[in-house]
């Protein structure tokens, strides 16, 4: 990853944050860094809403609960439209797994990896980014959406088999799911002017994202949690490093920004072309379509 040095925010401690009056939506903010995030925008005094399958958080104060499978597009696209885009200031999407050794398909025919860690966050920023804002008033910044991921990392993407059935390989999979988060963050600055998009690249950090690729509960996956669990921050370390980036005035102007583990702004991968952009962006939809849902394009 490379540094965008034209991009440096003032950096303040998380306890010190005043988010009183905050409207989040986290969706997979019922485990790992999403969790994480959660907890700490709630305690600073942001009502946060969070999407997933289990929630653990009940009695939290400031936390709501809204459950939701996501690897279904029509599940995605209900919450789309569930949430209350025109009043929220913030959304951060961290909802993903990592590709099974052998392939594994949603009830709609999708590729689970691409289906979860993906295609449902396009379907999401789709059906809410034309609505983000419009109930606000007074509001210092425009409403902002992060889309947690590994950008900056040089992953272009593969067409021509984004639902891997003419072959099949894991990291592949995911590292289309990489590609296209990316993508998804630099189409959406373009595409929506009412809203600013960021990506994240925590890194390496010791969650259950794994667990679907090395085999929940295995000894394999015990053991490599364990060393990164040694080596890399935890989920509340990255999370006070991120929440007050997620906040900052510094921002604002700057949609489309990318930033790694440390809250560092980063260049873009430069494979990513105008071109390259829009075509997998349109074997994306092609893609979506396939389980009876149709994305917005505008």
């Amino acid at each position: 990853m490379k540094r965008d040095k034209n991009l440096v925010w003032r950096r303040v401690d998380a306890a010190g944050l005043d988010l009183k009056g905050l409207k989040v939506a986290v969706v997979g903010g019922t485990g790992g860094l999403g969790r994480a995030i959660s907890h700490l925008l709630a305690s600073r005094g942001a009502s946060v809403t969070v999407v997933g399958q289990t929630f653990r958080d009940s009695g939290v104060p400031g936390i709501e609960f809204l459950q939701e499978d996501l690897s279904l597009m029509s599940e995605a696209q209900r919450v789309a439209a569930a949430l209350p885009a025109e009043t929220l200031d913030l959304v951060v999407l961290t909802t993903g797994i990592f590709a099974a050794p052998t392939r594994q398909e949603t009830a709609e025919g999708l590729e689970r990896d691409m289906a979860v860690s993906y295609l449902s966050r396009l379907v999401l920023v789709r059906g809410m980014a034309p609505r983000l804002g419009k109930h606000r008033s007074a509001a210092p910044m425009k409403p902002r959406v992060f889309i947690m991921g590994y950008p900056g990392t040089g992953q272009a993407g593969s067409l021509g088999d984004l639902n891997a059935e003419k072959s099949y390989s894991g990291m592949a999979v995911h590292m289309n799911t990489v590609a296209g988060n990316e993508m998804l963050v630099i189409d959406s600055a373009k595409r929506y002017a009412n809203a600013s998009f960021f990506g994240l690249n925590p890194g390496l950090i010791k969650t259950n994202i794994r667990s679907n690729f090395l085999g929940e509960g295995s000894l394999r996956f015990r053991f490599i949690e364990w060393m990164i669990g040694l080596l890399a921050p935890s989920a509340e370390t990255y999370a006070e490093t991120v929440t007050p980036l997620l906040v900052s005035p510094d921002l604002e102007g700057h949609s489309g920004a990318m930033f790694d583990k440390k809250g560092d702004a980063i260049l873009p991968s430069a494979k990513l072309t105008d071109d390259h952009v829009r075509a997998f962006l349109a074997d994306s939809e092609a893609l979506v379509a396939r389980a009876n849902v149709r994305v917005s394009n505008h």
